[in-house]
């Protein structure tokens, strides 16, 4: 059984209802006095406690996501491999289901065969979610994902079109079935075009930690995770590298909710020339230490420079404003964020352009943000260039505007 499968997670609430009516079946015949009867009720009571405890463990994994596999609770995650797979000769990018020991690998369901709504039906018509594992080849984390291709995506005019990228990161703890599951942005993603609200993009949802059950934060830890590297470098090259998507950074923003709004601010305002835009939910617009994420930034002399230097309001303040444009949203009541968030939008200047959402009443919940996330991406959608680019012919030399544009 999967570690986060339906069948688990059933087994271990029938194991615990049938420990609690043996329990009292048994107890009356351990209610007297000896070592043995007095053992025999703590066992009962252990056995009783820890599969109760074990089906709650159970339950929660499997809707929220902490740990994937059971190789991934005990520590036994993959390694990246050290080599990339090349382009074919006509350098056509395939979709994942072709690739094979590239930086993008297809997965098992990983959750996505329990989320309602995803959109089903020939890919050219509804487009498509795949299930995939991210590989880091400087980072050498593996992150698991979900990517949402769009109906154009499949469709014969748009064959050598690059799209924009939305990259969408949970909060933590928590993971991609939380982005999909409760914050729905798939589903939202294929209404949203179908009503001509944004523009066709490919989607990828991602977690915001690449070491579990640490939070990272998106923070390159001294002699620990590289986290920001993952996000700013080794991310857009495996989705170039798997998909048509734009490689402009134009085509390019982050979005996400909690500490995965918080990593999407840090990655635009920190990496401009990857990410434009970037869209937040409820986010923290400094990072600092606490028992989840251990110390991010090291010691010595370099530390507290490194942790300032993730304090965005700071940033605005005494280093160069870089050209993106940023979406912060809370609300006046209910929300813990809302004075930073408005210092925060109070401190952006020129080059720099800011849009809010602030709601009279929220909470720091997927009730609220499930309010926000469509205008969210309404408003990135407006940022990102579509179309971007196109595949050079396998026959000819290129004559769009491709031809003349450098890549990274």
């Amino acid at each position: 059984m999967g570690l986060t499968s339906r069948a688990l997670e059933y087994a271990t609430v029938l194991a615990a209802l049938v420990c609690v009516g043996l329990a009292v079946w048994v107890w009356p015949r351990l209610a007297r006095r000896g070592p043995m009867a007095v053992l025999g009720r703590l066992g009962v009571i252990g056995a009783t406690q820890l599969t109760i405890l074990t089906a709650f463990a159970v339950a929660v994994n499997t809707n929220f996501d902490f740990y994937g596999s059971w190789g991934e609770l005990l520590g036994h995650v993959d390694k990246a491999p050290a080599e990339v797979t090349a382009l074919g000769r006509s350098g056509v990018h395939s979709t994942v289901g072709a690739v094979r020991g590239g930086l993008v690998q297809p997965a098992g369901p990983q959750g996505l065969d329990r989320v309602k709504g995803i959109p089903h039906g020939p890919a050219a018509q509804a487009g498509r979610v795949e299930s995939v594992k991210i590989v880091g080849r400087r980072s050498r984390a593996v992150n698991p994902a979900f990517v949402y291709l769009p109906p154009q995506y499949f469709q014969k005019q748009f064959h050598r079109q690059r799209f924009p990228v939305m990259v969408a990161i949970s909060g933590y703890p928590g993971g991609i079935m939380n982005l999909a599951q409760y914050l729905q942005v798939p589903q939202t993603a294929d209404r949203l075009l179908r009503a001509g609200g944004i523009q066709p993009t490919v989607i990828v949802m991602v977690r915001p930690t690449i070491a579990p059950p640490r939070d990272t934060e998106c923070v390159n830890v001294p002699g620990g995770p590289q986290a920001e590297t993952f996000f700013s470098k080794d991310l857009p090259e495996a989705l170039k590298r798997s998909y048509r998507v734009g490689h402009d950074p134009s085509a390019w923003g982050a979005l996400g909710y909690s500490s995965g709004g918080t990593c999407a601010l840090q990655l635009a305002l920190r990496h401009p020339g990857v990410y434009t835009s970037a869209a937040a939910l409820s986010a923290d617009y400094r990072i600092s230490d606490d028992l989840t994420t251990g110390s991010l930034f090291g010691s010595g002399p370099g530390a507290a420079r490194r942790q300032r230097e993730h304090d965005l309001i700071w940033r605005l303040d005494h280093l160069p404003v870089p050209r993106v444009s940023v979406l912060a949203a809370s609300s006046r009541s209910g929300e813990k964020d809302y004075v930073d968030t408005m210092k925060f939008l109070h401190a952006v200047k020129s080059p720099m352009t800011s849009a809010r959402i602030i709601l009279p009443r929220g909470s720091h919940h997927f009730t609220t943000w499930q309010r926000e996330i469509a205008p969210a991406m309404r408003w990135m959608s407006g940022q990102l260039t579509f179309p971007q680019d196109t595949m050079p012919s396998p026959h000819r030399r290129p004559t769009t505007q491709a031809a003349n544009r450098p890549h990274p």
